[in-house]
This record gives structure tokens, C-alpha cells and sequence, in this order.
């Protein structure tokens, strides 16, 4: 492909023509692409041809399951410029849990059918390395049926720090108290020019990609996540995917892409200070620009089986639209998850059950599948209930 394409437009049709005929044929598509891709303004388009491969890799299906966000500490060395959910020591709304205190947390969540708990935690200064196997080890103890997904990349590299013990050690000591995948958190976006002024702990590509790399040779499988919509432009959000798509040609052993809609602060500054230093200068994405990514994502990221929406940082109807633009994950059913309250600022809810997944589902025109975290399937449910009138159906392909 040309330059001159990376200026194309939805009314070239050749260059349309092109990438069709390229997404139809397998074959894969260059930065070239991506970038022009970003630049059309045919969003029925791009979602079109995105939701044309969502389909031929997952058919009607949207899968989901039941998890729930454990969040141990939110005291952090870490102050990154676009995160309200950290804490210094002494501020006043610092917390850390005793492990029993987590159990506990994590036992009353027991009755609702949950199979997965999403641990992430703030990188504190001065809690001990074996305070994570033995919380993990715990959690398992108590809950034996529940996948532990948890730890991101960077708190990994910061569990090198303060154990002096290298990555792999760190993980056979985690996958033996019973870890199951890393998160995705900690990516954000890779490319140096943007991550240098939104990110403020020195776990980068070299290091978050070699955890991972090494937590795909142990045999887990892990997401992998992207912040867009804050300072970044189009061209770094291909450059991010594109790296992890390298690194999946090389392990496999990434299971989803999960683009993560960064957004402004509406909670969380009830001490008066303003912990995101980007909203200032930013306005948070479109729902059209959220689709959009949704869709060049699916089209870039060829080799990744899965691509998920989480709902609580888009808002319930972008993430309805996202199943028709290249995803088919929702990510839910979360009690109460501490860093991302009213992510649209109009009423979006921090708790659905699974009834309100299984129908946002339907509503969207789909058939719910609930997995675990390994995307082994769990159950079937049936699909929209063709005696509603105008019973929805997924964009024809």
C-alpha cells in the first residue's frame, strides 16, 4: 500500500475496495492500513467490515462470565497522570486490606455465581512480596471453584523490586497459590511519545512484554488492554496494537484485547484534589470514536481470538453497538469496581446481574454464551426471542 493511501478517505472507493478484498483473503493488514483506516469517516463501513470478521471468528455468540473486582490497596508509588483510583500513605481515604479481610470480601460475593475474581491493587511502598501468594493462596483456599485473574504486568515488575527474585520465580510462586491469568492492565499505550507523559512507573513495553512472554511460556493465558482517547493519536493506538500482535505471533498466548475508553473524573474528588492530570486538556472519546476503535482493533489484531467490551468504562449502549464494530465479549456483572465509577456520566451503573447481561445481550440482537476465564464455555443461553416484535438481529454480513 502506498503513502498516498494513509490520506484516503471514504470516498475512495479503490482504497475501500482494497481493504475489503485484503480482510476477505486473510491477509493481514499493514500500519499503512491501520492508520488510514483511523482516517475514514464511513463508520457503517468500518463496522460492517469489522463485525464480517467478529462473525466468521465467533459467529452470533457474545460470551461473557460472572467475575467480580477485588481491589486489595489503593495505596500506590505510582501517581500516573491519568489515574484517580491511587492513594498516597496517610492520605485520608488510603486503605489496604488484611488478607483475611479479602477472603472475607471475597466470600460474601460466594452466593452469586461467580467464577472469576479480578484482583488489582495500587504498587505499595511498603507491603511485604509474600503478602500477594499468601492473599492468592487464601482467596483459593476459600473459594476453590473461583479463577484467580490477577496482577498487572507492572505490579509483577514491582514484585521483582521488592523480592529481589526474577519474573519467572515470581510467577511459579503466584500459578502455585493458585493464579490462573495475569490481567491486561499496565499497557495503556506503549509508543514512548505518549506513555512518557501519562505514565509514572518505569514498567514499559521491554518489561510488560517480557512478563507476559513469560507468563505464556508457564501456560496461562492472559488479555491485553489498550487506554485510548485521552492524548495519544491514531497512529499510536495502531503502533500499540500492532507490538501486541507481534508478540502473539510469537506465544499465542494472548486470549482478548480489551480497548479501555480512558475518561474524565466524576467521583473521586470529594478531598478536593483532582488526581487525573490529563482531564484539563482532553475531552474523553466519542461513542463514534470508541467504535471506531472498537472496529480497526478487530481488523488490525488478526491473531487474537477475541476482542471484549467492558461496559463500565464505555456505558451500557456503546457497548451494545460495540458487538456490532468487532467485539464479542462483554465484560460485567462487577459488584463494585473502585477505579471506574459513572463511566459515561449518565447513570451508567457499576453493578448488572446476570439477567441484565443475558438481556443487553439479546437486546443487542446476539446469543449469550457465559465462559470462564480460560473462554472454555460454561453454559449456552438462547438468543433474542424471535416473538418480540422487531426482534433485534447482529448487522448482516
Amino acid at each position: 500500500m502506498g503513502g498516498d493511501r494513509v490520506t484516503a478517505t471514504t470516498h475512495d472507493a479503490g482504497f475501500k475496495r482494497e481493504l475489503e478484498e485484503k480482510v476477505r483473503a486473510g491477509e493481514r493488514l499493514s500500519r499503512e492500513d491501520g492508520v488510514a483506516l483511523y482516517e475514514s469517516d464511513d463508520l457503517a463501513w468500518l463496522g460492517g467490515l469489522a463485525h464480517e470478521v467478529r462473525t466468521r471468528k465467533n459467529g452470533d455468540v457474545v460470551h461473557f462470565n460472572v467475575n467480580r473486582h477485588l481491589n486489595m490497596t489503593n495505596v500506590c508509588t505510582a501517581s500516573c497522570a491519568y489515574c484517580s483510583f491511587q492513594r498516597k500513605p496517610g492520605e485520608k481515604d488510603a486503605y489496604t486490606m488484611r488478607i483475611e479481610e479479602a477472603v472475607r470480601l471475597a466470600k460474601a460475593m460466594e452466593n452469586e455465581n461467580l467464577t472469576e475474581l479480578h484482583i488489582v491493587n495500587g504498587l505499595h511502598p511498603t507491603l511485604p512480596w509474600r503478602y500477594y501468594p499468601r492473599s492468592l493462596k487464601a482467596l483459593k483456599e476459600a473459594l476453590p471453584q473461583v479463577s484467580l485473574k490477577a496482577f498487572t504486568a507492572t505490579e509483577i515488575h514491582h514484585f521483582e523490586k521488592i523480592s529481589g527474585m526474577p519474573a519467572s520465580e515470581i510467577l511459579d510462586e503466584l500459578i502455585d497459590a493458585g493464579l490462573e491469568s495475569l490481567t491486561g492492565g499496565g499497557a495503556e499505550i506503549f509508543d514512548w511519545e505518549v506513555r512518557q507523559h501519562i505514565v509514572d512507573h518505569d514498567t514499559h513495553w521491554e518489561d510488560w512484554s517480557r512478563i507476559h512472554r513469560l507468563a505464556h511460556e508457564k501456560g496461562l493465558k492472559t488479555p491485553c488492554t489498550m487506554l485510548y482517547g485521552h492524548i495519544e493519536e491514531p497512529r499510536h493506538r495502531v503502533d500499540h496494537v500492532l507490538r501486541l500482535r507481534e508478540l502473539q505471533d510469537e506465544t499465542g498466548g494472548f486470549q482478548v484485547f480489551i480497548p479501555l475508553r480512558y475518561q474524565h473524573d466524576f467521583v473521586d474528588m470529594k478531598d478536593g484534589k483532582i488526581r487525573n492530570r490529563l482531564q484539563a486538556r482532553t475531552t474523553m472519546a466519542t461513542g463514534a470514536e470508541a467504535l471506531k476503535t472498537f472496529a480497526v482493533s478487530r481488523l488490525l489484531f488478526d491473531n487474537v481470538p477475541h476482542v471484549k467490551v467492558f461496559w463500565v468504562m464505555h456505558g451500557v449502549r456503546t457497548a451494545q453497538l460495540a458487538l456490532n464494530h468487532g467485539a464479542d465479549d462483554m465484560d460485567g456483572s462487577v459488584v463494585e469496581y473502585k477505579i471506574t465509577h459513572d463511566a459515561d456520566n449518565y447513570g451508567t451503573p457499576n453493578k448488572l446481574t446476570r439477567d441484565d447481561l443475558l438481556e443487553l445481550i439479546r437486546d443487542a440482537g446476539f446469543r449469550p454464551v457465559e465462559r470462564n476465564t480460560r473462554y472454555e464455555i460454561i453454559r449456552e443461553y438462547e438468543g433474542p426471542d424471535p416473538a418480540r416484535r422487531e426482534t433485534p438481529q447482529p448487522m448482516r454480513v
